[in-house]
């Protein structure tokens, strides 16, 4: 069994539509959405919920006013300056900005203080046309995106062990944060999808650096190459420099739009398509570097 994390430095860059084409061409994968902050790979997957499981994202504080003495003790030792005196001068604890560490709750000499866990996140098993789909949906403002990724790759594993799948594709979150590094720990290959402008590939840099700390092989495509030749080639010469083998240039396609208008990968919507014909041979070559040591010698 392989894992496979898309991940891109930046949003928008197509990951989501290029993760969706990879799990209709393999024919055999469980699909894990690790973007739980902004979850959308559903939207083309159409999935029917199986399972749902509530998840909590740690603990948030809340002053009993009828036990307050205002004595003002929690307001010195907290180091995120959430608690404020309100207008009638009762302490208050702003939920955006306690960090669920529960100090307050311990120094408190009257025990006015309480916390509760915020279960206000969700994480599904679903069927999908292409499988089993694990994913989640995390309520705004909530955090712990990371050990909720976590909690969601653990699924997705026990199932395709127990189903005997060959690989788990993950949709990676953008960035370099805590939802990345969780989608990244303990995976086989990851792919980077940069698009051809300089804050892609500012950000690829930033992922690259991020991905070498854990040491797995890492490969890159550049989607819309023919949007920008001249920057397409800038990153193609970076991605040599960093010896991050590039396995395809996909070109801009509309009807990649119009597959996700019509809730379809572009290989359902358009199957003969120059995109669609690539991305077949970019799974046929993601598949190759199982058992190729010098990818370059694949492609």
């Amino acid at each position: 069994m392989m894992e496979l994390t898309v991940l891109s430095g930046k949003g928008g860059t197509g990951k989501t539509s290029i993760t969706a084409a990879l799990a209709g061409i393999a024919e055999s994968a469980v699909l894990s959405d690790n973007d739980v902050d902004a979850a959308d790979l559903h939207l083309i997957l159409h999935p029917t919920i199986k399972e749902e499981h509530r998840f909590s994202s740690g603990w948030k504080a809340s002053i009993d006013t009828s036990k307050c003495k205002n004595c003002g003790l929690c307001i010195s030792y907290c180091r995120f300056d959430a608690i404020h005196a309100d207008k009638d001068e009762q302490l208050t604890i702003n939920p955006f900005q306690c960090e669920g560490c529960r100090l307050c709750e311990r120094i408190c000499p009257e025990q006015a203080i309480h916390s509760e866990l915020n279960t206000n996140n969700y994480w599904y098993v679903s069927d999908t046309r292409f499988g089993t789909l694990v994913h989640a949906k995390m309520g705004p403002g909530e955090e712990n995106s990371g050990k909720l990724v976590t909690q969601v790759r653990k699924k997705a594993k026990a199932i395709a062990q127990a189903d005997g799948t060959a690989w788990i594709i993950n949709d990676g979150p953008p960035g370099i944060g805590c939802a990345a590094i969780a989608s990244l720990t303990g995976i086989d290959r990851a792919l980077i999808v940069i698009e051809p402008s300089m804050s892609s590939l500012h950000d690829a840099d930033r992922l690259i650096k991020l991905i070498k700390t854990f040491n797995i092989q890492c490969f890159a495509l550049i989607n819309k190459y023919d949007l920008n030749l001249e920057l397409s080639q800038r990153i193609e010469d970076y991605l040599n420099s960093q010896n991050v083998p590039l396995l395809t240039k996909l070109p801009f396609d509309k009807n990649m739009v119009q597959a996700m208008i019509h809730g379809k990968t572009i290989i359902e919507y358009a199957p003969e398509s120059k995109l669609s014909i690539e991305l077949k041979k970019l799974w046929h070559r993601i598949q190759l570097s199982t058992h190729i040591v010098d990818l370059h010698q694949a492609i």
